[in-house]
């Protein structure tokens, strides 16, 4: 966690006056210098090592679900540690923490190493794999310095990602079904992001976002109908899991593993009581009635570069 904060008011301002603080707040950002690397990446000696064992045991051969599969598989026991992202009062940046994942930064650094090993399989440095993190966790692939330009909905990510053929989103021809929610997660939260406390400027610009990320089509294959949809899985597919609040769309997210019992989720997941660290747990669709807040799952595939 943060830690915790005072639960600032919005000061009343003109919404000319938001908007323009908002712009103002773009181009310092933009403008601004890269936070160094001591802040934007943790853990250099895992990340050197898994850079062994991938030369070593040659996995840039493999495909690239089994790939990420086998990324994730190496960081089993990671501790889970939230809000990993937010790493500065006003810069955004591309951030890569080996100490410490959540689900999010688990799938995501599993892929971006997955995808940087193939690229560059021998040579590769923090710096490769924060290019590949930036473009899986920003729209459009850029980060511009604004907290704006990170894509905060697992929904426009795979949206995003797949517009731009970094994916494909199979949950429809899987027999996925229409699901419509107003998102307010992060304006009704914004207490409990670092950026948002620092720059209540931008919460006008973040309704905005969600309203267009509420606006896009978005599938789901219901609960009941995962244990038959698992057949259709592959290793290494991303997936979210649909939640009941209906401020989002999804709770959390990990990936899928072939087992001969079917398909396993693998995940970071912030339970004490199933290890508070990244597990590869029981069948996805097991996985789905622990809770009655989960509904679902959408399903994300991954391409190389």
């Amino acid at each position: 966690m943060l830690g915790r904060y005072r639960n600032f008011h919005i000061v009343s301002l003109p919404s000319i006056l938001l908007a323009l603080l908002g712009m103002l707040f773009v181009g310092i950002a933009t403008a601004a210098q890269d936070l160094p690397l001591s802040v934007t990446f943790q853990g250099r000696d895992k990340f050197y090592r898994l850079v062994e064992q991938a030369q070593e045991q040659n996995w840039r051969a493999l495909p690239i679900g089994d790939r990420t599969a086998r990324v994730g598989m190496a960081l089993l026991g990671t501790p889970y540690r939230n809000y990993t992202l937010e790493i500065d009062d006003h810069i955004e940046s591309p951030s890569v923490n080996f100490n410490g994942l959540d689900c999010w930064t688990f799938y995501e650094t599993s892929l971006a190493f997955a995808r940087m090993i193939k690229a560059k399989p021998v040579g590769a440095t923090p710096r490769d794999l924060l290019h590949y993190i930036e473009l899986e966790r920003y729209r459009g692939g850029v980060c511009t310095g604004n907290y704006l330009s990170r894509m905060h909905f697992l929904e426009e990510v795979f949206y995003d990602n797949s517009r731009r053929g970094l994916a494909t989103n199979p949950t429809r021809a899987l027999g996925g079904v229409p699901i419509h929610r107003n998102i307010t997660e992060m304006t009704s939260a914004w207490h409990s992001y670092r950026y948002l406390v620092h720059n209540r400027y931008l919460l006008p610009a973040m309704a905005a976002i969600q309203r267009r990320v509420s606006a896009l089509p978005v599938y789901y294959i219901p609960k009941s109908k995962v244990a038959a949809t698992e057949k259709y899985m592959r290793t290494g597919d991303i997936v979210a899991i649909v939640s009941a609040d209906r401020s989002g769309y999804t709770s959390h997210v990990g990936m899928v593993v072939k087992r001969p019992d079917g398909m396993h989720f693998m995940h970071a997941t912030s339970s004490h009581s199933h290890g508070h660290e990244v597990v590869l747990d029981v069948r996805i669709s097991q996985y789905l009635h622990r809770s009655s807040d989960h509904l679902g799952i959408i399903i994300y595939r991954p391409s190389d570069i």
